[in-house]
Order: C-alpha cells, then sequence, then structure tokens
C-alpha cells in the first residue's frame, strides 16, 4: 500500500479536528505542527488498519449485492430441456 496522501483541505480540516478532539477531550492545546505531526503518525503507523478494515467492508457489500443478483438472474431464468448444474 502506498502512502497516505491527503489534499491540503483535507489535512488542515484534520489537524482543526485533532486540535479541537485535544482541547474539549484533554483539555490540553496543540499547535497546528504538532497536530499534523500526529496525523501523520496515525497515518503512516495506523492507516493501514483502517483502510483495510473499509476494504473489508466493502468487500462484504459486494458479496451480499451479487449474490442478490445471481438469486435475480435465477428468478428470471426460463426453464429449458438443459440443465447447466
Amino acid at each position: 500500500m502506498s502512502k497516505m496522501k491527503f489534499a491540503k483541505e483535507e489535512k488542515e480540516i484534520i489537524t482543526k479536528k485533532i486540535q479541537l478532539y485535544f482541547q474539549e477531550e484533554l483539555d490540553y492545546s496543540i499547535g497546528q505542527f504538532d497536530a499534523e505531526f500526529l496525523l501523520d503518525f496515525i497515518s503512516e503507523e495506523i492507516g493501514a488498519y483502517f483502510y483495510n478494515r473499509a476494504l473489508y467492508d466493502a468487500q462484504s457489500i459486494l458479496e451480499k449485492r451479487l449474490e442478490s443478483i445471481s438469486e435475480a438472474i435465477y428468478e428470471i431464468e426460463k426453464p429449458t430441456d438443459f440443465n447447466r448444474f
């Protein structure tokens, strides 16, 4: 997996959210540089876990949709003398 890169605007939003979290939940102020540093650390060290979880969730959704499509195709299949199975 390549390194996660955020657009400048995304990074600004995430950094502000980190700063707000520290202020509201921990009653501790951190600067923009420290928040960006923390974001980089989380992205590099923990990001792959979130990425993989999202892939597993997407795969599960696709499997359910494909099963639904297979059922729908079976329902509209016309009877013939030929048996596929």
